[in-house]
Order: structure tokens, then sequence, then C-alpha cells
């Protein structure tokens, strides 16, 4: 395993970068998830992987069928596998139907293998994906990486809480590495901390610039309403991701019901989730239904139209692993207040390029929504210096961190011979 801290990708010097790579080789993203689901991750993946292909790389996405059911796509000219990756539960009947299960989806697996021969496997956010990435790592003595996203804190469920087999396995994976990356120390601490790691490698996410093809795309709807947020000479708050707890969108609500902020101000949330309907009767309960729209799940061009419409973007996560969202309001030139815990703290200057602020204290993020709305100068200087910060954060940026890693520490042969 890669031992010593390493700062790539985003945001730091670009290393000057070869359009033709040393070695081009062949590599197996295998994903947590992948596009069109939604999430930064999803994101990652989609853009790494063109990037990939780009600059000469042979590259495939594997990753979980949800249902089960294996597939195939292609996404921007990239093979995406869907598989169906099983695990063991507890009980007498669950561990009878991964008895059922798991040879077919090995078998799915291991064909996969057989037919694109990685040099590389390079896990995406440790998940089910990881487990089977590690055995398949281990059968056929194929180089694996593992970069992680947060999922081993911000998950819903408390997954790694629960399962012990994904703990041992993502601390087996560590061990099995050429290198581990995070995309922020934060991420790495906490597997430091919990799972084994030495060292490790931050790589910080990307954005697509406006014209890029994942945001230019069209949708077939008039951009002015896209996302029902037609330009209006209100103040308009907008936030956006999953409707989930550690998002911390009730928080939002709740420092927005209490924020004195100027008449006619509307809070509009984009994203969709099983907090949903929580949320919606909270602002009723907080007395703001009146201003406040939820407008469900968006895709990227949809959110670049919002953020087009909007004042201010708010992140307010209760924990957040990066933030690919505070680089989308960047990229929109808005005034971004972000989360203090995580990811966007080693990135965000407070009162520079953003606004800082614990959300999990409501009048501390009130305020904030107050002095970003109420003072035009502060909000324009914001705004102004994180357009020009975004410029940093390209996806060339972060694979030229990923290039960097497979040149030192993987012996990367163009194909892997299968027996």
């Amino acid at each position: 395993m890669a031992r010593g801290t390493d700062m790539g990708g985003a945001g730091h010097p670009e290393p000057e970068r070869t359009t033709t790579p040393e070695r081009s080789s062949r590599i197996a993203l295998v994903a947590s998830s992948a596009y069109p689901n939604p999430g930064g991750v999803e994101q990652h993946v989609r853009h790494v992987a063109r990037e990939l292909t780009a600059r000469g790389h042979a590259v495939e996405v594997w990753t979980v069928a949800r249902d089960g059911v294996p597939s195939r796509d292609l996404v921007d000219g990239v093979p995406v596998r869907w598989l169906p990756a099983p695990l063991p539960a507890r009980s007498a009947g669950a561990l009878a139907g991964f008895a059922r299960r798991v040879p077919q989806a090995w078998g799915l697996w291991a064909e996969a293998v057989r037919s694109f021969r990685p040099s590389l496997l390079h896990v995406q956010c440790f998940g089910p994906n990881g487990v089977y990435a590690a055995a398949l790592s281990r059968r056929f003595r194929i180089p694996m990486a593992v970069s992680s996203h947060g999922e081993t804190f911000m998950d819903e469920d408390d997954v790694f809480g629960q399962s012990a087999l994904l703990r041992s396995g993502l601390r087996t994976a560590i061990a099995r590495s050429e290198f581990v990356t995070g995309c922020s120390e934060y991420t790495l601490a906490d597997l430091r901390a919990r799972f084994g790691l030495e060292g490790g490698h931050v790589v910080l996410n990307g954005v697509d610039p406006l014209d890029g093809p994942s945001v230019a795309a069209s949708s077939g709807v008039d951009p002015a309403d896209a996302a029902g947020t037609a330009p209006s000479a209100e103040p308009t708050v907008f936030a956006v991701g999953r409707l989930v707890r550690v998002k911390g969108f009730d928080l939002l609500l709740e420092a927005f019901a209490r924020a004195s902020v100027p008449d006619g101000t509307r809070l509009v949330v984009g994203g969709d989730g099983a907090e949903r309907t929580a949320l919606e009767a909270s602002a009723d309960r907080l007395g703001v239904a009146d201003r406040v729209r939820f407008l469900g799940r968006l895709d990227p061009p949809e959110v670049a139209r919002a953020m087009a419409s909007a004042s201010l973007l708010v992140v307010p996560s209760r924990v957040e692993a990066f933030g690919i969202v505070v680089l989308e309001g960047w990229r929109a030139g808005l005034p971004v207040i972000a989360t203090d815990h995580g990811g966007p703290a080693e990135f965000v200057a407070h009162l520079h390029d953003g606004y800082l602020v614990d959300p999990e204290h409501p009048d501390a993020l009130a305020r904030a929504l107050e002095e970003v709305l109420g003072d035009a100068g502060l909000a324009d200087r914001l705004g102004a210096a994180g357009a020009e910060r975004v410029a940093a954060f390209t996806w060339g940026a972060t694979v030229d961190a990923y290039e960097r890693l497979y040149r030192e520490r993987v012996a990367l042969p163009g194909t892997l011979t299968v027996r």
C-alpha cells in the first residue's frame, strides 16, 4: 500500500499534462453507483472515465445493479456493466438467498475480467462493489486501488456501522491496494482512524464547465423554466442534493424561517429523497411553505439553469465529504454558504470565496443568510472570487492526479492474461 500523504487533483498546481499517456492501460472503474443515477460519486466516475478514455486508456465502468438484474450501457462512449453484487446477511432466509444468487453474480464479475482484461481495478466508493473487486484482485492477481468519497460516514443507513463484512472488507482492500485516495483530508482521516489506512492521497473533485457535454446537453425544456425557476427580481436561495438527513435541508428550513431576509425572498430546493415529505411538512410547520419550493430531481443542465436564476447557494450538510455542489455554485458566479463540517472547509476560504458556517446552529446559519442577502457588496465579492477560483477545479486535474499515481504506484501492463 502506498504510504505518505499527497495532495493532488483540482485546486492545486497542475502537473504538466501529457496528451498521450506514457503507457496506456486498461482500467476498470469499479463503482458503487454510476450515471444516470444522481450523486457526486456518479459525476466523478462519469467524468473520470471520459477523461481517461480521451487520453488513450481503455476504460470500462463496472457498477452495482441495485435490482440485481445485469445489463450493459454506454455513457459518453464508455461501456458500463451493471452487475449484481449480493452479500451475505445474518438471517437464515437471507443466507439461503445469497447462496442461490452468488454463483451467478460471481460468474458475471469474472466474465467481465475475462472479457475486458483490466490491468487495474480502481474501486470508486467502497461498498459491495469493493468486496467483489477485492475478490477479483485476489483470484486474477490484478492490481487494485481504492478511492473513497465519504461512504464510511455519509451513508444514511450507516452501512459500515451495521455490516461487519463491509468493515473487514474495506480494511482488507486498503491493505491490499497499491494506493488509496480520498476526496478530502477529512475522508482520509476517517479511513486512518477506523480502517487501518496509513498515509493516503487527496484527489479532489472537478466540475464540468457550463459548455461541457454534461451541462450543455439539451433537456428539451426552455432554459428559463427548466427547473421551474424563471429569472426573478426577488432574492432566491437555492440548495440541491439528495433529500436525506445528512444533507441538512431541515437545518436550512429552520434557519430560513428564523432569518430576517429581504421581502419576497424564496427558498428553492432541488433533489429528491426519503425526507421530502417530512421537509414539506416542516416548511408548513415553520410557516414558510408559501416561500419554499421543492423541485424534485434535477439533471445537470437543470441544476445549472436553476443556479443561473438564484441569488445564493447554500450547502447545509451535517457533514460533507467534498461538496461538488460548491463548485457548481462557483461556476454559476453565486455567493456560496457552505457547511464547515468536512471537505468544504479544506478548499473554501471563509469570507473570501465563500461563507463557512456550522449548519447545526440554526441561528448561525440564519445570520449567514442575513449577511449575504443583506450586503450586496459581500455577495458580489464572494461570487466573483468563487468564479475565479473554480477555474482550478477541472476533471483534467483530477485525472492528472490519478495518472501520476498509476505511473508511480502501479506497474500497469497493457492487458491482463487471464487463466
